[in-house]
């Protein structure tokens, strides 16, 4: 007798314990969608959740085939460990059992950050933690040896375990830390809510923002960053395309693939500008006028001729002082933020690479393919093939 039942194809069950309360973890499940959509067949079991919650109830007594959790505390992992089954890890913290992991890339995080402060003319730098997590402390260390590198030292928040059990003496070391700080300074929040308390504590004491202390956060929760007084510039982290290359790392651990640890690092789209940066911290007036406008302008198809009529030198003496204070030409700034824009466009748009290029004042969907190649070393086609999900 034919069973049509036993016939149809079992769909893998999928345990995701990633919690909703933020935006980077909602982003991690917009691409675990997106994978699904495109090549797996899933039955999903998930329940609305906050970090730093305890498995849900349901999980302890679930059989499935597959997991992709968010391990950032101790419960959460023992859970996974009992489970016994393929699982895919899309957290740094520290654990006793390594999985594979897809994480967003610190080094890359920082750098965004330290590279939007530099741009600034910022030469005084701070970094402001969270000693509860430890992708907090790779932060500070690579926005340390980034600006290191650059001939900068970094003043760095002593955040310690159980400061945030009181936010009344949390608030106090800040209020302490923010006031001793070399002025003016920019300074990286390690994620936005931190970034929103150091608003907070500015506007409390009297620091102005951007011009004494600039901030900048990371996450780019567009809610909590326009929230924010002033709103909050934040590096954009690319977490579609980590939880696309977590569902598919986990597909393929399911189907037998090979289960040694390894951990793939994403980098991120890039910054998003607000106010709290919006100061471009050089003595230099004039200059600081040209960085301005560039930075206003570029996208607008201007060259240096255009940002020589806004200041009254010729163009060898604006080239030899901004070389001296910013390490390139205008011309390379102008190229710079363009590509930067053009980047954005590709990973958070579906406009063709023509379109992008006519938006943003290139001749030729060809001179914009052969300089951003030559800047990144891949097509705009590829890199849109590589960062974007959506």
């Amino acid at each position: 007798m034919f069973d049509h039942a036993d016939n149809i194809r079992r769909r893998p069950q999928v345990a995701l314990l990633i919690e909703t309360s933020n935006a980077y973890s909602r982003g991690l499940l917009v691409g675990i969608r997106a994978y699904m959509r495109e090549r797996a067949d899933w039955e999903i079991h998930f329940t609305e959740q906050g970090r730093g919650d305890e498995p849900p109830p349901w999980f302890h007594n679930w059989r499935g085939d597959g997991i992709i959790a968010r391990i950032e505390n101790q419960e959460i992992e023992d859970a996974v460990i009992n489970a016994n089954l393929p699982v895919v890890n899309v957290s740094t913290a520290s654990l006793k059992q390594s999985y594979p992991t897809v994480a967003s890339s610190s080094a890359g995080v920082s750098r965004a950050a330290a590279e939007h402060l530099l741009e600034r003319g910022f030469q005084s730098f701070g970094f402001c933690g969270d000693a509860r997590f430890d992708w907090s402390f790779r932060h500070e260390h690579n926005f340390g040896r980034y600006l290191k590198a650059a001939g900068f030292v970094v003043d760095n928040f002593d955040s310690k375990l159980g400061d945030a059990d009181d936010w009344r003496l949390e608030q106090e070391k800040l209020i302490q830390w923010v006031r001793r700080i070399a002025k003016p300074a920019g300074v990286f929040a390690c994620y936005d809510i931190r970034g929103q308390q150091l608003l907070d504590v500015c506007r409390q004491i009297g620091i102005r923002v951007p011009d004494d202390l600039a901030v900048i956060g990371h996450h780019n929760d567009e809610l909590l960053c326009e929230l924010c007084d002033p709103p909050l510039t934040s590096v954009i982290p690319n977490s579609r395309r980590a939880g696309y290359e977590a569902a598919k790392v986990l597909d393929q651990l399911m189907n037998g693939g090979s289960r040694l640890p390894s951990i793939k690092y994403i980098e991120p789209i890039g910054v998003c500008a607000r106010r709290s940066t919006d100061r471009i911290a050089v003595q230099d007036k004039q200059i600081a006028n040209a960085l301005r406008f560039i930075r206003d302008h570029a996208c607008d198809g201007i060259g240096v001729e255009d940002v020589l009529k806004t200041v009254a030198m010729s163009r060898t003496v604006l080239e030899r002082r901004f070389q001296k204070l910013l390490g390139r030409s205008p011309y390379e700034e102008i190229l710079r933020l363009r590509i930067e824009r053009v980047k954005e466009l590709l990973t958070t748009t579906d406009l063709s690479i023509a379109d992008i290029a006519r938006q943003l004042g290139f001749s030729g969907v060809e001179y914009l393919s052969a300089l951003f190649k030559k800047k990144l070393g891949v097509s705009p086609r590829q890199f849109r093939r590589t960062v974007a999900v959506r």
